[in-house]
């Protein structure tokens, strides 16, 4: 294992959306008797990443009392109506200087197990790859892992897609971690939720 790569490595869940085509917050819709986002950041957290941010902005107050008891710590975006875009180079901002990675995720993304998350650290660990990519099929999607030497370069750039930018130019360089299909399932609309139901209470 290379030594530079036995550091922590930092989560990074993206939260602070308005839930917009949902019609309400889409964080606090209950899952397995929980609410999609403790599901989610309760596994980010027993992934063993350090430390977990969770970037909250839209209901912040009432979505950051769902993490109580979960190790994480919540950091609300002040400019979160700029975009996913805006809260992703805001969370990286938040990562500490002892973190040597990010894994950024999403709040919305249930089928995105502990498992997966554990995997894709051991990976970057086992390599000098840049980016730790899941690939859904053909479709690469979050969780994605970012080694600190690309931090910089998300802070400097403007623009809706930098961190996807990022990964295009990298993708020679980037690993790429493969996922069933039905892991991609993310909550958008409520039929998403429906089917989200369905699925969990079908079991694995």
């Amino acid at each position: 294992m290379p030594a530079e790569r036995q550091g922590p490595v930092a989560g990074v869940v993206l939260a602070a959306g308005a839930s917009t085509r949902m019609g309400q917050s889409k964080l606090l819709l209950e899952l397995d008797g929980v609410t999609m986002i403790r599901h989610v950041v309760g596994r980010a957290a027993c992934a063993g990443l350090e430390p977990v941010l969770v970037v909250l902005g839209f209901e912040s107050d009432l979505v950051a009392p769902e993490l109580a008891g979960i190790r994480c710590s919540v950091v609300v975006n002040p400019e979160h109506e700029r975009g996913m875009n805006n809260s992703f180079r805001f969370g990286i901002g938040q990562v500490p200087d002892e973190s040597i990675a990010a894994l950024v995720m999403l709040g919305d993304m249930p089928f995105v197990t502990a498992a997966m998350l554990r995997e894709l650290v051991r990976r970057f660990r086992g390599t000098n790859a840049p980016v730790v990519l899941s690939r859904y099929g053909h479709v690469a999607a979050p969780p994605t892992l970012f080694d600190r030497s690309l931090f910089s370069e998300f802070g400097a750039s403007e623009g809706e897609g930098c961190g996807k930018e990022v990964v295009t130019r990298l993708r020679d360089q980037a690993l790429a971690v493969d996922w069933p299909a039905s892991a991609l399932i993310d909550l958008d609309v409520p039929h998403d939720y429906e089917r989200i139901k369905t699925l969990l209470a079908a079991g694995p």
